[in-house]
């Protein structure tokens, strides 16, 4: 069985800016549904902390989070680090979306080949960024401009 295709999913703004007391700091429903588009029938993993900021697990999505201290719930599968969440989601055999928060991002950044990031527009402010990444080293694969943000797929170099 062929290892499913990595990939980090983010919206952020120019500052690297993902979020606010673990909420996003604007509200942008062409993004919302992006998000949506690409991950539907696919594998998200998340950090307990974003799971938690979810109304409910993500529909139509495997949904794995990465907790030592998360029990059990329905609709998820709690993962205690990431090679675990990583043989899980190489069963499961989907894509697989890394969709926050912080800490997530910065342990996948060494082993997605693909970045799908939402440039959000404006300026906020916040207490969580996106890690600090050399864009140099990514070939940019998609772009497009939408309502209120622009879209760019990455392809590590």
């Amino acid at each position: 069985m062929p290892k499913p295709d990595l990939a980090i999913i983010v919206a952020m703004d120019r500052h690297r800016l993902i979020g606010t007391h673990g909420r996003l700091p604007w509200h942008r429903p062409a993004d919302l549904k992006l998000f949506r588009h690409l991950t539907e029938q696919h594998t998200v993993i998340m950090g307990r902390k974003t799971f938690e900021s979810l109304d409910a697990p993500l529909v139509n999505r495997h949904n794995l989070v990465l907790s030592r201290t998360l029990s059990a719930c329905e609709g998820v599968t709690v993962c205690r680090n990431l090679p675990e969440a990583l043989v899980t989601a190489w069963r499961i055999g989907e894509p697989v979306f890394f969709i926050g928060g912080r800490t997530v991002y910065q342990k996948a950044l060494d082993i997605v080949e693909t970045l799908h990031v939402s440039w959000i527009e404006g300026d906020f402010s916040g207490d969580r960024y996106f890690p600090d990444i050399d864009f140099t080293d990514w070939l940019i694969m998609e772009e497009r401009d939408d309502e209120g943000f622009r879209y760019v797929r990455y392809l590590k170099k």
